[in-house]
């Protein structure tokens, strides 16, 4: 019989086997990202204090723009995962932060994550 193993509990062992070598300061926080089935959100942590310094996430550009009780316009999930990439660039900068260590939180480096980390480099943030 074949052992089968559950995608989050992989993921989780990869996070936490990639989070004993990357803790943010209060100099350089961690740009931590989290990617769920229809979501993507972003954090600046400092581990040092156990603060979370800045978030952002698509749940913020969801109510962006849009009427109340307007459909919402299905969109791409990579330009979204831009868009998030900006914001909590421009919320790094606003309170000081221009260096950041990323933690792409035991997911791939591809798709929507790529996506955030590129976005961010290019407003702005060094990583």
């Amino acid at each position: 019989m074949i052992k089968r193993t559950d995608r989050k509990v992989s993921r989780s062992k990869r996070h936490r086997r990639v989070r004993v070598h990357v803790a943010g300061t209060s100099q350089k926080p961690r740009l931590a990202v989290f990617r769920s089935l229809n979501h993507l959100y972003a954090q600046l942590i400092d581990d040092a204090e156990s603060k979370t310094l800045a978030a952002a996430s698509t749940l913020e550009m969801k109510g962006a723009g849009r009427a109340q009780g307007a459909p919402q316009e299905k969109r791409n999930g990579v330009a979204q995962a831009a868009e998030v990439g900006k914001a909590i660039a421009a919320k790094a900068k606003a309170i000081g932060v221009n260096a950041v260590v990323f933690d792409r939180g035991g997911f791939l480096y591809h798709g929507r994550i790529k996506a955030l980390a590129d976005a961010a480099r290019e407003a702005g943030l060094e990583f």
